[in-house]
């Protein structure tokens, strides 16, 4: 689902602008219906560009698109970005059974039953999932964003020289890389974590089928936030402190509970969403998880969720049915940030499909 902006193109440049960092793919559909990657960048910005989903500023953001681009030779302008957070609704809801047309003309009408924003301040867009045999109703996924989150995402890709064709949602950009790299069985239920630097968004899907999604407003940024605290750093000694590399006179062994602190806090807020997703469905289970953004690599996390779970908690490798030259793209590096790249490789599949 995406909101249009220009004409599609059958390549877009997959570019996920997120608190903490700039990711670019590029994909190339294969003949035998896989893909090849292309092109890929990554661009760390300061926390101060991007607080709580909202651009403060645009400058340093477009140059960063602009250098993401020089250096790694992309040149293809067209792009496909992704938003998500606060000004972003996705809700299922239930119409009576009625014609494709007769729903376009409805759902103005029916969003506003639904959406907490003003009407008229919201891109809208929907998509009919089918027929719900227990109810004999339609069941229709109704996404809403506010006009101003597309804009400054937009004009941030235009001030760097690039086109902005379509705006995705995180959550669904995340299910296309899920989709395309794991050929999901519809007998399993799979909870997809994007955990960045500010923003988690946790998806549940059967299959290819979507159950449900939410943004909560906890990140990897509040690990990096303890530590300075704790230790009195600056911001680039607690990141590497949170991702095990040594800062000169801090013992690992007091890092450690700083860490596990932080991770019960986002082991908290995910328990949360799962009771809450449980409770207004018939599944009780979730069989799977897979992690993406930058708290995948956070020492311990993928073992504490998998304990406190008690389900398989694994990295999201973005590139396991992808291939790549590895002249061109080593190897280590591509299976390092793979659980990085969610997102753009999703946004980059969106765009060879359409």
């Amino acid at each position: 689902m995406t909101f249009k902006l220009l004409n599609r193109s059958r390549q877009l440049v997959g570019l996920d602008i997120g608190s903490g960092s700039l990711k670019a793919a590029e994909l190339r559909p294969l003949r035998n219906g896989g893909y090849e990657l292309v092109a890929l960048g990554m661009e760390e910005i300061s926390p101060e560009c991007i607080v709580d989903g909202v651009i403060l500023s645009k400058l340093p953001i477009s140059d960063a698109i602009g250098r993401i681009f020089g250096q790694q030779k992309i040149k293809n302008r067209r792009v496909a970005t992704s938003i998500s957070g606060h000004s972003v609704i996705v809700k299922k809801i239930a119409l009576p059974i009625q014609s494709e047309e007769e729903i376009a003309e409805s759902i103005r009408w029916e969003a506003e039953q639904y959406i907490p924003f003003e009407i008229t301040d919201v891109n809208l867009d929907y998509q009919v999932l089918g027929e719900n045999e227990s109810t004999g109703n339609l069941d229709v996924l109704l996404v809403a964003a506010k006009k101003q989150k597309i804009s400054d995402y937009t004009s941030v890709i235009k001030m760097a020289g690039k086109n902005p064709v379509l705006v995705d949602l995180d959550s669904f950009a995340l299910q296309n890389a899920y989709e395309v790299n794991y050929e999901p069985s519809s007998e399993n239920i799979v909870a997809l974590l994007d955990i960045g630097a500010s923003t988690m968004t946790l998806n549940i899907v059967s299959g290819t089928d979507f159950l449900f999604t939410r943004d909560v407003g906890v990140g990897g940024n509040q690990y990096t936030d303890f530590l300075q605290k704790e230790f009195n750093l600056d911001f680039q000694q607690a990141q590497a402190l949170k991702h095990g590399e040594a800062v000169d006179g801090i013992d690992a062994d007091s890092v450690q509970p700083i860490i596990e602190s932080v991770t019960e806090i986002i082991c908290l807020e995910i328990q949360k969403t799962l009771d809450f997703f449980k409770s207004t469905t018939s599944i009780d289970r979730i069989d799977r998880m897979l992690i993406s953004g930058g708290a995948a690599h956070t020492s311990g996390f993928l073992e504490a969720l998998g304990e406190r779970f008690q389900i398989p908690a694994e990295r999201f490798d973005a590139f396991k049915k992808i291939s790549f030259d590895s002249k061109r793209f080593s190897s280590s590096i591509i299976a390092d940030r793979a659980p990085d790249l969610a997102i753009a490789v999703g946004l980059a599949l969106r765009s060879a499909e359409e």
